[in-house]
């Protein structure tokens, strides 16, 4: 699947996988230490946003929710209306340089060709403040597939694995990476990353 199809696959899915996530979980519980590390009154990024209810409705008002799906960006207008969001891609986020104070990004990274990875990241810490925090899902192997018949679509995954991940992360300038595992919004048990950008 290429960039276009992806989109047009998650125009299709988006409405299913909002209504089959569970709205609680140990990963919901992540941004409050990721707010923790942040200043007052902060500016977070969730790239990947979909319907928002997730990770978008527990980040600050007014928190930017980004998306290349127009209907998941449609679903999280209605799920979280004091986000301001922002069609557009992960390989060339529409923010001004230095911009965030944090990135989320939950289960998103991996519907991008892993060629592209480490475009994602430096776009990442573009965006991100000298000090700024992305939380991210970290993969735990090395794959790429179509999935046929999931959420009653096809989607497509892709990532180089774990440790390419973090080598990634620190070639794009990240540092103090930590990790931890929660339960993801499928009821899965996910590794995460906090990345914090080199001041």
């Amino acid at each position: 699947m290429d960039h276009s199809d992806v989109r047009a696959a998650w125009d299709e899915v988006s409405a299913e996988y909002a209504r089959a996530r569970d709205p609680d979980g140990s990963d919901a519980a992540l941004i409050d230490d990721l707010l923790a590390r942040l200043p007052a009154d902060p500016v977070v990024l969730d790239a990947g946003c979909g319907d928002g209810a997730r990770t978008l409705a527990n980040l600050p008002p007014g928190s930017v929710g980004l998306d290349f799906s127009r209907a998941g960006l449609d679903l999280a207008a209605e799920t979280v209306p004091a986000a301001r969001l922002v069609q557009g891609d992960m390989l060339a986020l529409p923010l001004r340089a230095d911009t965030v104070d944090a990135v989320t990004a939950y289960h998103s990274v991996f519907h991008v060709a892993r060629e592209d990875h480490a475009t994602v990241y430096a776009e990442f810490a573009r965006v991100l403040r000298p000090g700024g925090v992305l939380l991210a899902t970290l993969p735990g192997g090395r794959y790429e597939t179509v999935r046929r018949g999931w959420m009653g679509g096809r989607m497509f995954f892709s990532t180089p694995g774990r440790e390419r991940t973090l080598e990634l992360l620190r070639e794009a300038g990240f540092d103090e990476i930590e990790t931890t595992t929660a339960t993801d919004p499928l009821g899965s048990s996910t590794e995460f990353v906090f990345a914090t950008l080199s001041e």
